[in-house]
């Protein structure tokens, strides 16, 4: 119930993104959510797409440096303490999250976040134990 994402090392200057996003357009490839994280000289781009293996291949044939990392999808409802109550789950397990974001999709009044743990196995464990929808890569494709 993981799915991966792609993390691009870019500078931080004028055209950098766009020329990454275009060289996926022309393939084909989908970006599904996106999170851009910066300091003064560069920049952290996480992409999940529609086809992470092509893309991956695709950005380091192109010289960018592109790492993978698992991160965990859920699905939860969009309302007034929705995040909170997932992150209880995650602090009475003892569970760390490094970074999380968004998903663009909205769908009956639910919402997607993207997590990175530090244990992304046992948070799955933990988030389903607990009722939360946990998305796999076809389900979230699926979503577009």
């Amino acid at each position: 119930m993981k799915i991966m994402q792609l993390s691009i090392f870019l500078e931080n200057k004028p055209g950098h993104m766009c020329a990454i996003c275009k060289k996926l357009a022309d393939e084909g490839i989908n970006i599904l959510t996106l999170s851009l994280a910066d300091t003064h000289q560069f920049g952290i781009l996480r992409l999940i797409v529609s086809q992470w293996q092509k893309a991956k291949t695709l950005l380091r044939e192109a010289g960018c440096v592109v790492s993978t990392t698992e991160v965990v999808a859920i699905q939860i409802m969009d309302q007034t303490g929705g995040l909170a109550k997932i992150l209880e789950i995650l602090e009475s397990a003892n569970l760390n999250v490094e970074y999380m974001y968004a998903f663009t999709y909205r769908e009956n009044d639910r919402a997607i976040l993207v997590f990175r743990f530090d244990e992304p196995d046992a948070a799955v464990k933990v988030l389903q134990e607990n009722g939360v929808s946990v998305l796999d890569s076809v389900e979230i494709y699926k979503l577009h």
